[in-house]
């Protein structure tokens, strides 16, 4: 079985939320700068929980941060 990609937005859309830091986005959701780093680069997959916390941070439903395989056209 293939690595299981869950992909995500974070940071695009911290670029678009006022170039938001990655420093500042860990303290929002309560985690590492270097979690959000791993998560950027594909080389974490957050828990449902933190998944739920991040997207709650950018006032966007989860599907609009992450997504599951490739990622979806724009």
């Amino acid at each position: 079985m293939g690595k299981i990609l869950v992909g995500n937005h974070i940071r695009k859309l911290r670029f678009n939320h006022n170039e938001m830091t990655q420093q500042q986005l860990a303290d929002k959701v309560g985690v590492t700068r270097q979690t959000i780093v791993a998560l950027e680069k594909g080389n974490y997959s957050p828990s449902l929980e933190l998944a739920f916390r991040i997207a709650h941070a950018f006032g966007l439903p989860l599907e609009e941060v992450f997504f599951y395989g490739d990622p979806p056209s724009e």
